[in-house]
This record gives structure tokens, C-alpha cells and sequence, in this order.
């Protein structure tokens, strides 16, 4: 099983009965140290509102993650370079990010790859066209990661 398919199943949502939706499981994910101040402030300029996803709390607390809506779309901060991934690869650009875009089980996954900080997306298929959803994160991610020559 690749790494794309638990991630989708580890963003399920824990429903509150009754009232409303509970946080978001990210699965853990190695971070890189330097990479912390920079994703905290990413996440801290992130909105509360993506296409019409109202944003939602995640666990555990201590990742540089967010996410919005049910079924969840999934931001984690500091990433790896995906294995999929290789120089010259086709990528989406989005407000001047540009995104590497991979399927996975019920989602589309999108890794900046030409940001110093790497940040990936999950989002899932009912989100489709999954792409659009970018336009509204660009701007924290542009404001805080500085560009870097692809490589």
C-alpha cells in the first residue's frame, strides 16, 4: 500500500454526536526541526474558510497541520519532497506555488515543491476539481515560504 492511501483513511473525522465535527487525526509525520517557525506561522495566517470548508481543530495539537470541512482536506507543513516526485516533473501552478500533483485512494495530493518549506494537501475527491482549493491557502503559504530553485 503506498503512503498516500492511509493518509486518506487517517484524516477521517471523529463525528461528535450531536454536535458538529470533532478534530481531524493526522497521521505523524517526520518534520523538519528548521522547519518549525516557519509552519507555525503558515498555519497561523492560514484561513478558516477553504472553498466552503470551515476549518477544523487537529491531532495531535503538536503537528504543524490544519484541515477544513468533512470529509477533511489535510495541510501538513515541513514535508518531504514525495517519492513520486523527480526534476522536470509536470506541475500545477497555483498563485505562484508550484504544486506537484499526485493521486491517491479518494484524493488528490499536492506538494509545493518550490518552496524552501514543503507543504502537501490532501484533498479529497468529493472537493473535485481538487486544484481549486489551492487558490485559498497560496497566500500564507507564499507570505512565509520563500521560493527555491526546483531542483
Amino acid at each position: 500500500m503506498s503512503r498516500r492511501s492511509p493518509l486518506i483513511a487517517s484524516v477521517a473525522a471523529l463525528a461528535v454526536s450531536g454536535c458538529g465535527f470533532g478534530p481531524v487525526d493526522v497521521e505523524p509525520f517526520e518534520v523538519d526541526p528548521a522547519a518549525a517557525d516557519t509552519c507555525a506561522a503558515v498555519l497561523q495566517d492560514l484561513p478558516e474558510v477553504v472553498g466552503d470548508a470551515v476549518r477544523r481543530d487537529v491531532e495531535p495539537e503538536s503537528l504543524p497541520a490544519a484541515a477544513w470541512g468533512e470529509p477533511a482536506i489535510v495541510l501538513r507543513c515541513g514535508v518531504n519532497l514525495p517519492a513520486a516526485y523527480e526534476p522536470g516533473a509536470r506541475l500545477l501552478e497555483v498563485d505562484g506555488i508550484g504544486w506537484f500533483p499526485e493521486p491517491g485512494d479518494g484524493g488528490m495530493f499536492f506538494t509545493s515543491t518550490d518552496r524552501e518549506v514543503l507543504v502537501e494537501v490532501a484533498v479529497p475527491d468529493d472537493y473535485a476539481p481538487e486544484g481549486e482549493l489551492l487558490h485559498d491557502l497560496a497566500p500564507a503559504i507564499a507570505s512565509h515560504i520563500p521560493e527555491r530553485e526546483l531542483r
